[in-house]
């Protein structure tokens, strides 16, 4: 059998490689995405091909969301009044609890039915069932004094703890029911959102720091990405993070002063490779949470 000279090879390598680019070129999301910032403050649904199927206007000032079970939409709004609303995919509101507090960002449906939310001033979270009523306050440690930063989004873990993210003061804690602080991670940026991962590490959206962070129980670095491992994203501020099942992290990228250069979302794998992008900019400004809905 004849082997293939050395030229041969290389056009064979390179081959390989174009087709691998090329698969990633075509690699598709449905998303759903809250705009913020200089553009309105707006939910939006794209199908794969990028085409908005679906678009909710909240009350006020809106950040965070989660996609529930049944496709229903659960949000937090922060004007006056503030809380968490539930809607339907034609805007139809099916669950709605009005907090006292100046205002809330944050906020997660439990497994059981009740809902987390995560009020500023006092910080704290306060579950909620579906009648409205609270059936626990649990305090939350920080030190930043302006409600407006206080806490972003909050988990209940397997443990019954709950995870937080203090935006302001740019630290994580896991907390017991009556508010023990059992774990922290501090000193990053503007951290809006943390993840428990299945391995028992946590997964941090460092904002301004530009970069996600997965730390070990023992509080060191397992893996990161930040915006030196790929200048072409212009990673601004990670504003949202979500871990696929195949273990790739899905980025939002808020382009708060950037708007009009870089990536809003791509989708990343651990040995840093992005294999996705969404960067429409004639379509919006800049986004704080997206999720893949594929």
């Amino acid at each position: 059998m004849k082997l293939p000279n050395a030229v041969t090879m290389v056009a064979l390598t390179i081959l390989s490689s174009l087709s691998c680019l090329a698969a990633d070129s075509s690699r598709q999301h449905r998303l759903l995405l809250f705009e913020y910032g200089k553009g309105p403050n707006r939910m939006i649904e794209l199908d794969a091909a990028g085409k908005v199927v679906w678009e909710h206007k909240p009350p006020s000032i809106a950040v965070l969301f989660q996609v529930l079970p049944n496709g229903n939409v659960l949000y937090a709004y922060g004007g006056k009044p503030t809380g968490v609303r539930e809607v339907t995919r034609k805007g139809e509101e099916v669950w709605n609890y009005v907090s006292k507090c100046p205002q809330v960002l944050g906020c997660e449906r439990m497994p059981n039915g009740n809902t987390l939310v995560a009020e500023q001033g006092p910080c704290q979270a306060v579950e909620v069932n579906l009648k409205g009523e609270v059936v626990r306050v649990t305090p939350l440690k920080t030190s930043h004094e302006s409600y407006h930063l206080q806490v972003r989004n909050i988990h209940k873990l397997a443990n019954g703890n709950i995870l937080a993210a203090h935006e302001g003061e740019g630290a994580v804690r896991e907390v017991d029911v009556d508010g023990k602080v059992v774990w922290e991670y501090t000193g990053v940026e503007n951290a809006g959102d943390a993840r428990r991962l299945p391995n028992g590490n946590t997964l941090i959206s460092c904002g301004t720091q530009k970069r996600v962070l997965e730390v070990t129980p023992g509080k060191q670095i397992a893996w990161q990405f930040a915006a030196a491992d790929a200048p072409e994203l212009n990673i601004t501020w990670v504003s949202s993070i979500q871990l696929l099942p195949n273990g790739n992290v899905i980025v939002g990228n808020f382009l708060r002063g950037q708007e009009g250069k870089g990536a809003h979302a791509f989708e990343v794998t651990r040995d840093k490779k992005v294999v996705w992008k969404w960067d429409d900019h004639s379509f919006i400004k800049s986004l704080t949470t997206v999720r893949a809905l594929d």
